[in-house]
């Protein structure tokens, strides 16, 4: 990385950090807006008024009021109608609202009128959670992808006035329209963004050698994913003693971190613990992090985490998989995990373990369940693997060479006919070493 790039992050990390700290001092009073097409759908919309309570939260202000407004479709204009504007207009200023926060995702010209209607700062759910991420990156990887977020979802809102910003003087070449800065704010910002992904290009050749090397390793690689605030930091920090920042809030994490998981009868993986996911998770966080999603695809074994305690648990599996499928991980095999058992009552329990017979239920905070849980991820290992033992001739070094690389060896003696090898391995491998099985 050239020097121009380190100071850049160094300004960045100073000023998201800067950021917080200011957020800390004066939280802003937010205002929360829901759209729902009708009746039928004011269950989900509350609860998904609440999921955007938190994540207000999370990015520093208080929400103070909460509207759910009934509308077959989105007005073009205002998103909300001009009638329910007006309302919502003289209700921001008896409650002192300094942000609005819609919901939904708001198009460019609705976003322009709506400021100019309330007079504040309005953003949409998707500049809501890229704030957080804003918030919470820290390393210089997550740092990038934000910003190839921001980049991405500012672009289509750039807005210029015209040849009154163009450069005009009085010399030869210098006549004329010129370039308006509105052109020249887009160019250097996709100048930006070409550089950052070329950035993020390295990285992920990077990270795709390292997990060659743990392939190479012959360890299964079981990946935690799950909603945010779900627990997985926690269950990762139970299972590994990693140290990972536990936090009760959405995406207190982004960075994911690798560890050895030891497994019952000697058995070991390499565990990792993802990005958290949320309902309608914003495309442009999907491209800049699918670098780090990607490591989910990459994985023997899913291990889902889904807070049992959570009013809609099935919405939260739902949203997982959703971005699983984006990012092409639906087909991993998976446990589900239920955490967070020791916040439900008795007969909450009992209805989830009733409907979802094959899930494992744990609490990850005192340890419930979790020897279980390290048995069931044995099991689902086991099954994608088979236990050979070999005969190699002390003439065949290479094939010695080619199990190392393809498999766990659990044993290995060196004997009259050759070397004597107990290896697990992945059923695709198994037949390239059947003609040395011993008899």
């Amino acid at each position: 990385m050239d020097e121009r790039t380190d100071a850049h992050v160094a300004r960045q990390r100073q000023r998201l950090t800067a950021s917080v700290t200011d957020l800390d001092v004066e939280r802003q009073r937010a205002m929360l807006i829901g759209l729902i097409r009708s009746s039928g759908e004011r269950l989900r919309g509350e609860q998904s008024l609440a999921e955007l309570s938190l994540l207000t939260d999370t990015a520093g202000s208080d929400p103070v009021v909460a509207e759910l407004v009934r509308r077959e479709r989105p007005d073009p204009a205002t998103f909300i109608g001009k009638g329910k504007l007006s309302e919502l207009v003289g209700l921001s200023k008896v409650e002192d609202i300094d942000v609005v926060v819609f919901d939904n995702e708001l198009s460019p010209a609705q976003q322009r009128n709506l400021q100019t209607a309330f007079e504040c700062d309005v953003v949409d759910r998707v500049a809501l959670i890229l704030d957080i991420f804003a918030q919470h990156a820290h390393t210089r990887q997550g740092m990038l992808q934000v910003e190839l977020a921001q980049h991405r979802y500012r672009l289509p809102r750039l807005r210029g006035k015209g040849t009154e910003l163009s450069r005009l003087g009085a010399g030869i070449g210098t006549r004329g329209p010129g370039e308006t800065k509105l052109e020249t704010d887009r160019r250097r910002i996709l100048d930006r963004v070409r550089k950052i992904e070329r950035e993020l290009k390295d990285t992920k050749r990077s990270r795709q050698t390292q997990s060659k090397q743990r392939r190479a390793s012959g360890e299964p690689v079981v990946a935690i994913v799950g909603y945010t605030n779900a627990g997985k930091s926690t269950l990762f920090n139970r299972l590994t003693d990693a140290g990972v920042l536990v936090e009760d809030r959405l995406f207190a994490t982004l960075d994911s971190t690798v560890r050895k998981l030891e497994l019952p009868h000697g058995h070991t993986a390499l565990v990792s613990d993802t990005v958290g996911f949320v309902r309608d998770l914003p495309h442009e966080l999907v491209e800049a992090f699918r670098s780090t999603l990607e490591e989910a695809a990459d994985a023997d074994l899913l291990v889902h985490l889904v807070d049992a305690s959570d009013s809609s648990p099935d919405h939260q599996v739902a949203s997982v998989r959703e971005v699983l499928s984006e990012i092409g991980a639906a087909e991993v095999d998976e446990v589900v995990v239920y955490n967070k058992m020791d916040a439900v009552t008795p007969e909450t329990a009992a209805r989830l373990r009733e409907l979802h017979p094959a899930g494992e239920f744990i609490s990850a905070r005192n340890g419930d369940g979790v020897d279980g849980l390290l048995a069931a991820i044995v099991d689902r290992l086991d099954a994608k693997t088979v236990e050979l033992d070999l005969l190699i001739p002390y003439d065949r070094g290479d094939v010695l060479a080619e199990v190392h690389g393809a498999g766990d060896v659990m044993g290995l003696e060196h004997g009259h006919a050759g070397t004597e090898v107990s290896v697990r391995l992945p059923h695709d491998e198994a037949h390239r070493f059947r003609a040395f099985v011993a008899s």
